[in-house]
C-alpha cells in the first residue's frame, strides 16, 4: 500500500524490475491496504499479460501503525500464487501477547514475516528476525558455492549466507537471547503492554486539549496528532512549525509524516526504560511549545 515502508521501494530496485513494476494499492478508510482494490489491480496486470510477483502486506505502519488485512490478502496470494511478505517490523514485537495477535490473523497464508526486535523488544540497535515458510526458495536464489567457501560441512549445516544477500553477518541472535533470558516473556509482555496503555491514556489528554486535534491512534502505542485550526492552510503551517520547535528544543524528540495529504506529529511510546511521568512531562513541554506558537 501507500503506507508501505520505503525498503519495498529499495527492494524493488536491488531486484532489478524498476519502480514501474511496483504497485501502490490504495488504502480503505482505516489507512490499511484495501483488499477489493488489490485484487482488481492483479486482474489488470494479467489482463495486460503481466505477472504479479509479489505482495507486501503491513503490520504496523510506520507514519499510522496502520494493519493490513492478511488473511484476506493471503487468499488473494494463495489463489494466484504470489508470494506473499508480511513487514510487521515495529508491530511484529507486541504480537509476544495473545491478545494482540489478532492483527496477524491469517498469517499462516503468507511467504514470509519480519519483525525488528530493535525496534520494540528491548534490543539494541540492529536485529531482525525473518521467517520463512520455504528456505529453499532462498537457497536457490542466493547460494553461490565456489571452492573457497566449500568445507566438509557444507550441505550439513545451515549456512546462512545462502539465505540472503550478504555473504558474512554479525551473531545478532546472541543480544536477543540475552533480552529474552534476562526480561522473560511475562517482563517483556509488562512493558509493551504498559506503553499501550499509556499510549491510550496520553490520547485521552491530547484529545482534551482544544489547541490539539487526535489524527489516528493510538494503534498500539502509536498516535499522531496536529495543531487545531478552523483553516486547514493553518492547521498544516502550525503543525509543521510545532514539530521543527520541539526537536530544535531538544527536550523531547517527534516525528512527522503526511496523513491523508496533511502534516501530522508521531509520537509512539517504545524506550526500554520509559516512565508515565516521561510521558507526561514530555507532554507538557510539547503543549507549552504549541501554546507559544499559537499564541
Amino acid at each position: 500500500s501507500a503506507e508501505s515502508h520505503s525498503s519495498v521501494m529499495k527492494a524493488v530496485r536491488m531486484a532489478g524490475i524498476g519502480d514501474e513494476a511496483l504497485r501502490s494499492v490504495p488504502l480503505g478508510d482505516d489507512l490499511a491496504m484495501d483488499a477489493e482494490a488489490l485484487k482488481g489491480l492483479i486482474a489488470d496486470d494479467i489482463l495486460a499479460g503481466k505477472k504479479p510477483a509479489g505482495i507486501v502486506a503491513t503490520v504496523g505502519t510506520t507514519s499510522t501503525g496502520a494493519a493490513d488485512p492478511i488473511r484476506a490478502i493471503g487468499e488473494i496470494a494463495n489463489k494466484h500464487n504470489i508470494h506473499l511478505h508480511v513487514d510487521s517490523a515495529w508491530a511484529g514485537s507486541a504480537m509476544i501477547c495473545d491478545e494482540l495477535r489478532g492483527m496477524i490473523d491469517g498469517l499462516e497464508l503468507a511467504d514470509s514475516f519480519v519483525s525488528n526486535p530493535h525496534k520494540w523488544l528491548m534490543t539494541n540497535f540492529d536485529c531482525s528476525v525473518y521467517y520463512v515458510k520455504d528456505a529453499d526458495a532462498l537457497k536457490r536464489t542466493f547460494s553461490i558455492l565456489p571452492a573457497y567457501l566449500k568445507t566438509k560441512q557444507t550441505g550439513k549445516v545451515t549456512d546462512y549466507r545462502d539465505w540472503g544477500i550478504q555473504l558474512g553477518r554479525r551473531f545478532r541472535a546472541l543480544k536477543l537471547w540475552f533480552v529474552m533470558r534476562s526480561y522473560g516473556v511475562s517482563g517483556l509482555q509488562a512493558i509493551i503492554r504498559n506503553h499501550i496503555t499509556w499510549a491510550g491514556k496520553l490520547a485521552e489528554i491530547i484529545a482534551a486539549n482544544e489547541m490539539f486535534e487526535m489524527v489516528t491512534g493510538p494503534n498500539l502505542s502509536l498516535l499522531s496528532f496536529r495543531v487545531a485550526s478552523d483553516d486547514d492552510a493553518e492547521s498544516d503551517t502550525l503543525t509543521e512549525n510545532l514539530a521543527q520547535m520541539v526537536n530544535d528544543n531538544g527536550f523531547t524528540y517527534v516525528t512527522r509524516t503526511i496523513v491523508k495529504g496533511r502534516p501530522a506529529i508521531r509520537i509512539q511510546i517504545g524506550q526500554t526504560q520509559v516512565t508515565w511521568q516521561d510521558i507526561e512531562d514530555a507532554w507538557q513541554h510539547i503543549a507549552t511549545l504549541g501554546n507559544s506558537l499559537k499564541g
